[in-house]
Parts: structure tokens; C-alpha cells; sequence
């Protein structure tokens, strides 16, 4: 059982994002942007020339800096801790690199019940390097929120399975249903490793998590619920007695938002494929929403991507919170300057003072 840790003297405690996470009233609705810390920006891709990913995620002062460069320049009301859901793995020992272009690659996928050896247990030994950065980055942006999070036990079960990214998820899939027994002792081990992650960074400082369950939407409800859901649910409750929201994001996952929120989040993300206004009724009134532009729309002209923002304001008005985002992440080709002005929109349109 986890030692408790009291955390209420957050000095973001009472910021918008925390706020609308909670389901508080807020001053105006809050916004960030997944992937917002990223290829977007050109002073991103300077101080990333000829650094790894890996190598740039396990420095603390390439994450610090990184991780605050989109909050100086969109003036958003959150920080996205610089990382990658793999950073875990690889601190814990498994052998796998980010291979430009392509995603995660794993040197020796799991496909059987020795391969599990790979996986031990995570604790914050394995990453200092994390909780370094999160101080600095908490000493950095004062009253701006942190969001910390790690990757669902699903998603990470499958690069590990597939040995990298993967479309149809075959592989995953035959094991999941072909030795279920397996599967569940992989899952397990998985969301005490992104449970670890998480509590990590919360305890370090940051304000909220994010579980981010990339792949989920490749499963049908029943499966979600069986085999997904109960080990996504272990590692959100790994910071359960702690002061910090979580919120639970997927893609393609509009059938699966109700689940998605009884795992064990204060916040259910929403896909771009699925409105507030449906996402509202189908998780009823205990969970604020997420999102949820489509990130498409950023290259649009600017009054159809005006009229859009205007539109998801009004819908998670209706919402008992709302934090506005995309429905998935920055892409690398987006002009920043767009996300600038969406930011200045938002905050426009929703302001309550």
C-alpha cells in the first residue's frame, strides 16, 4: 500500500485546470495541447539536433527546458511533462530504442511466459532522472500545473507484443485471447510499472496525470472491459490517495468512454471522432471532459477553425468541466503561431469574469 502523501499546499491547487478537473467553477476554460512540448516548434527541434529521444527524456535539463517551451509561447494554462510512454521500460532494463520515423522498437518481444523476466518491478530508483526534472519544472512554472503520465498497461502490452507499432495488432490480439492467462500476468506487470511512473511524478509535484491509452480503441467493449480496463485501472489507482486529478485519454474510444471513466479518472479524454455533447451522455455527471479539436483543423483557414473552437467552448459549457485540447496530438507540420491563437480564443470565448 502506498504511503500517503500530503499534497494540498499545491500552489496550483486553485488554477483553472485543476479546477475544471474537479469539476470546481473556473474564470475561463483551461487549455494545453497534447504533444504541445514537441516537433511543432523550431526551438524544439534546435535543442533536440543530434540528441536520441530516449537520451533527450532521461536528461533533466533538456525535459525542463522542453517541457516550458510551450508554455512561454501559448501561453497555455498546463505544462505536458517531456517524455515518452517507453521511458519506463527502458529504465527498467527492457532493450528497445525510438527509431525516428518509425515509433518504439523492441529488441525482444514478449510472446511467451520466460519473456517476462524482462519486466521487473519500477520504483523511482529506476528513475531519478524524472523526479529531477519534475522539481525543476515545479520550481520553473510556480502557479502553471504539470501534467505528469505514463502509458496504459494495453499500449504498452502491444509494442511490447509486436515488437513496435503496429496497425492491426494481430499479434496482440492472439495472445490476449489465445493465452489470456499470460496476457493478464504481462498486463499486471504493466500497471504497476505505469502506476510507479505515475506516482512518481506526482509525488515530485505535478498537479495531474494523464494515462494515455493510445491503442485502446483497436479493442471492442467486451474486450476493454475484460482485459484492458481492470490493469488500466491498478495503475490510476496507484495515485488515488494522492492531491492530483487524472485523467484517462484514448483514441477511437467513444464506445469505451463510461469504462474509460470507472477505471478510475476524474477526467475522460475525448477523441475528435466522438462530440462533448455525446461524450457528456455517455459518462453522465461524475467526470469532466477533455478535448477535443480535431488536429486537422489547425491547417484549415482561420474562420472555419474559429467557428470550430467556438463550437467545443459551447459544448463543454454544458459539461460539469471542461479542458480544452485536441482530440489527439500536435502534428509536426502545424504552424505554432495557430496554437497561439487558439489559445488567445479559448480564453476569450469562455471567460466568466
Amino acid at each position: 500500500m502506498p504511503t500517503p502523501v500530503q499534497t494540498t499546499t499545491r500552489p496550483t491547487r486553485t488554477s483553472d485546470l485543476v479546477r475544471a478537473a474537479r469539476r470546481e467553477p473556473v474564470d475561463r476554460t483551461p487549455v494545453w495541447f497534447m504533444r504541445q512540448a514537441g516537433r511543432s516548434l523550431p526551438e524544439y527541434r534546435a535543442i533536440r539536433e543530434g540528441i536520441p529521444m530516449l537520451e533527450s527524456c532521461m536528461r533533466p535539463d533538456l525535459v525542463t527546458e522542453i517541457t516550458l517551451q510551450p508554455v512561454r509561447r501559448h501561453d497555455v494554462d498546463a505544462a505536458i511533462f517531456f517524455s515518452d510512454i517507453v521511458v519506463p521500460l527502458k529504465a527498467i532494463g527492457v532493450d528497445l530504442d525510438i527509431v525516428p520515423g518509425v515509433g518504439p522498437v523492441v529488441a525482444r518481444p514478449i510472446r511467451q511466459w520466460s519473456d517476462l523476466d524482462q519486466l521487473p518491478p519500477l520504483t523511482p530508483e529506476h528513475v531519478p532522472f524524472i523526479t529531477e526534472a519534475v522539481g525543476m519544472l515545479v520550481a520553473e512554472l510556480g502557479e502553471t500545473p504539470l501534467i505528469g503520465f505514463a502509458g496504459a498497461p494495453f499500449t504498452l502490452a502491444s509494442y511490447l507484443v509486436e515488437g513496435g507499432p503496429s496497425k492491426n495488432h494481430v499479434r496482440t490480439k492472439a495472445l490476449m485471447h489465445g493465452d489470456p492467462e499470460l496476457w493478464d500476468a504481462l498486463c499486471a506487470r504493466l500497471a504497476q510499472i505505469s502506476g510507479a511512473f505515475l506516482r512518481v511524478q506526482a509525488e515530485a509535484g505535478a498537479s495531474a496525470v494523464q494515462l494515455f491509452d493510445s491503442w485502446a480503441g483497436a479493442l471492442s467493449r467486451a474486450d476493454y472491459a475484460a482485459r484492458a480496463m481492470p490493469h488500466s485501472a491498478v495503475a490510476l489507482a496507484a495515485v488515488a490517495d494522492l492531491d492530483v486529478p487524472r485523467i484517462h485519454f484514448g483514441v477511437g474510444t467513444g464506445e469505451l468512454l463510461q469504462l474509460m471513466g470507472e477505471a478510475g479518472a476524474e477526467v475522460v479524454g475525448v477523441d475528435y471522432r466522438t462530440s462533448l455533447t455525446d461524450a457528456v451522455d455517455r459518462l453522465g455527471p461524475g467526470y469532466a471532459v477533455q478535448g477535443n479539436l480535431d488536429p486537422a483543423l489547425l491547417f484549415a483557414p482561420w474562420d472555419a477553425l474559429e467557428r470550430r473552437v467556438r463550437e467545443i467552448v459551447e459544448e463543454g459549457r454544458h459539461a460539469p468541466g471542461h479542458i480544452f485540447n485536441l482530440g489527439h496530438g500536435v502534428l509536426p507540420e502545424v504552424d505554432p503561431d495557430v496554437l497561439t491563437r487558439v489559445t488567445a480564443l479559448v480564453h476569450e470565448c469562455s471567460s466568466r469574469r
